[in-house]
């Protein structure tokens, strides 16, 4: 899942409600259900604003079919990297497999995908504010999957909002805050979009913002640490801040230089 931690999850029903709800006799699981309802609405957000900005053509097309596709492999990468040993020698190795998922492996594989899909069809034209939106609200409600299923919990806390995941103690509800955050994001960046921003602009804007807040919601998050006191997904979102700054320490420069 969104950063499933396999090994944390004690039992099959650990969660708020991990069943949103039953079709005859056939169980729906409430993560599996947000998570698609997130990439539907996502899609629409991204469709709808695409029509607006006038480039709702067969590009904008192929251009969402290789974010899905490389979204969803790039998902699967830390997954693998974290979970080797499970699922190469564990029984539940095909449901790790399977199941696992994390939101910043899939931003950074959807990112390539873009990438590579612009460059085959030749486009020079920076197209992020459209995805932007639509990424920060896909993250929110797909976070409420997890929240339901009782992935990607917090540490122990006294807070009053302490949620209870099944094993009697009270613990940061870490999803919550994640898709506050980031619908906070989704409307941020639409009112910023009516400030006409440069091309790109809002995405860099995204991804900045949502690398920052994981890093620090990492700390109560219960993840294992792997480095200097950092988690995995530490280590991934300050390479990915050193990258993203050094484009901006070069504009910087460029116009000093001037």
């Amino acid at each position: 899942m969104f950063g499933l931690d396999f090994d944390l999850i004690p039992y099959p029903q650990w969660g708020i409600k991990p069943t949103l709800f039953y079709l005859g006799n056939f169980a729906v699981p409430s993560y599996s259900f947000f998570v698609i309802l997130a990439i539907l609405i996502g899609c629409l957000v991204y469709y709808l604003d695409a029509r607006k900005e006038k480039k709702s053509n067969d590009n904008s097309f192929y251009l969402i079919i290789a974010a899905l596709i490389a979204g969803a492999i790039g998902a699967k990468i830390p997954i693998i990297m974290l979970y080797w040993n499970q699922i190469f020698s564990s029984s539940q190795g095909i449901q790790i497999l399977i199941s696992g998922r994390s939101i910043l492996g899939g931003l950074i594989g959807g990112t390539i995908g873009v990438l590579y899909m612009k460059h085959r069809l030749r486009i020079k034209e920076r197209r992020g504010n459209i995805f932007a939106p639509a990424i920060a609200i896909a993250i929110a409600i797909g976070r409420i999957g997890c929240f339901l299923r009782g992935c990607c919990y917090g540490k122990p806390t006294n807070l009053p909002w302490g949620v209870n995941f099944g094993d009697g103690i009270l613990r940061h509800p870490t999803q919550i805050y994640e898709s506050l955050f980031m619908l906070g994001v989704f409307f941020y960046l639409n009112w910023k979009k009516k400030q006409e921003p440069k091309h790109g602009q809002l995405f860099d804007i995204l991804i900045i913002s949502y690398l920052i807040f994981r890093f620090f919601i990492e700390f109560i998050r219960v993840e294992e640490v792997v480095f200097l006191g950092l988690t995995f997904f530490q280590i991934i979102c300050l390479v990915g801040l050193v990258w993203y700054s050094r484009f901006y320490l070069k504009n910087i420069w460029n116009k000093l230089a001037k």
